[in-house]
């Protein structure tokens, strides 16, 4: 057998949990396919060394955007995401596997297992910041601060609603940031914006800075982004980051590879 048709698959452990069904169904159909070596790590720890002893087999993560960008982030630490194309086969609910669905990979476990026995290769950008972070989607740095919220209960949305009906809504939350776009300012700190998004595409960057009030979104494209300020949060790709007062991401187009589905050839329509 090829190195092509030898697979790692690698179980993420919430994927196990929360949907068993999913993940045998995958495993079944890349068993049937492949020469497949199933590994079942406990946590994060394992997870990374299981990937570090793949050998020449192709890795295969079974899970959500989370284990995806942990693949992702341990290949790039390591300097081996050019050594060959990540598959994933998305497990978990709608929104934790949102992106995976947004670079093409299919959300049902069995087509997503059939394209990493079937598919091609989707060559794609990476965002990497000054500490050596990796972002696949996108990111954004908000003005409120993005630490996940606790499920409320009845009494916290009773609390909610009364303090709704006394008090005047909040003021918008601003950030004071110097955004630089390839060295060209974009906004300083005598200037508060409500929002930073930064996402790469073809090899550039697109930058968007949203002033407060009543000005226009200010855009830019550059292959290197630096945010500096008080300090301040941010969300790269699903994962809450600070807080930090200086950051550089550029980018590195094509850094990486994905497994997708063949693209469907439309025939053209009859003369």
């Amino acid at each position: 057998m090829s190195a092509h048709d030898q697979l790692l698959v690698v179980i993420d452990p919430v994927a196990r949990r929360s949907d068993g069904e999913s993940v045998r169904i995958a495993k079944d159909v890349l068993c049937a396919g492949a020469d497949a070596k199933i590994c079942l790590p406990d946590g994060p720890e394992e997870f990374a060394r299981v990937l570090a002893r793949r050998g020449s087999r192709r890795p295969v993560v079974i899970g959500d955007d989370r284990a995806m960008l942990r693949a992702v982030a341990h290949l790039h630490r390591f300097r081996e995401l050019a050594d060959g194309a990540l598959s994933v086969v998305p497990v978990g609910p709608r929104g934790a596997v949102e992106l995976a669905g947004s670079l093409g990979v299919p959300l049902s476990s069995v087509a997503a297992a059939r394209a990493v026995l079937d598919g091609v290769t989707r060559r794609l950008d990476l965002l990497v910041d000054d500490s050596d972070g990796v972002v696949v989607g996108a990111l954004r740095i908000p003005a409120a601060a993005v630490v996940p919220a606790a499920v409320p209960t009845v009494w916290d949305t009773c609390r909610s609603l009364v303090r709704t009906l006394v008090r005047p809504a909040p003021a918008i939350r601003t950030h004071r940031l110097r955004v630089e776009a390839d060295g060209r300012l974009l906004s300083d700190v005598d200037e508060p914006v409500e929002d930073v998004t930064v996402s790469s595409r073809g090899g550039i960057a697109e930058v968007i800075v949203r002033p407060a009030g009543p000005l226009q979104p200010v855009r830019a494209r550059a292959t290197a982004v630096t945010v500096s300020g008080p300090s301040y949060r941010y969300r790269a790709d699903t994962r809450v980051t600070g807080p930090v007062g200086h950051r550089t991401w550029t980018v590195r187009a094509e850094a990486w590879s994905l497994t997708v589905p063949v693209p469907v050839q439309r025939s053209a329509p009859p003369a």
